[in-house]
């Protein structure tokens, strides 16, 4: 009698609970992420009119550069803090002073061409307006030298015959 007794007032209990009223259920609150998608994008402080040039037939030992122009949108100077390239076979020139607003600068690349073949280098750029770096990318292909040009002192290339 005993154990009919506790069921009865367990199942009591559990029916008693489960009357209660629900709550009226909320919206989810709208992520921040969300918010800001409907927002007007904003342009970069610092915006490249390319983040990567590629060039198909290089001649070989040419002096060609690869130039990057940039553009400062915001409101103070934007000085390049640091340019990296990602081997010594890159070199890159940085603007030596501040790019006014509005203003526009130019970070000028060199490749050595004299390692024929195709190559992919990236240049690593931080300024003073943004914690993340900006990644500019150069690529190409590397002629071979032509075995009967004439080099730059002027004689002419001698052939052997084997």
């Amino acid at each position: 009698m005993k154990i009919i007794v506790t069921i009865g007032v367990c199942l009591f209990t559990l029916g008693a609970f489960a009357q209660q009223d629900a709550k009226p259920a909320t919206p989810p609150a709208t992520p921040p992420a969300a918010a800001k998608s409907k927002a007007k994008p904003t342009k970069p402080v610092v915006e490249f009119k390319t983040m990567t040039i590629e060039r198909a037939d290089i001649p070989y030992d040419s002096q060609d550069q690869f130039v990057f122009e940039f553009k400062n949108n915001g409101s103070t100077p934007v000085i390049i803090t640091n340019v990296q390239t990602s081997c010594g076979c890159t070199k890159a020139e940085q603007p030596t002073e501040p790019v006014a607003k509005k203003k526009t600068g130019k970070i000028a690349v060199k490749y050595d061409t004299k390692r024929v073949g195709n190559f992919t280098k990236t240049i690593t750029v931080t300024t003073n307006v943004s914690t993340e770096p900006i990644i500019l990318t150069i690529k190409g292909n590397v002629l071979a030298a032509d075995p009967n040009a004439t080099p730059a002192t002027g004689t002419p290339v001698e052939k052997t015959g084997h």
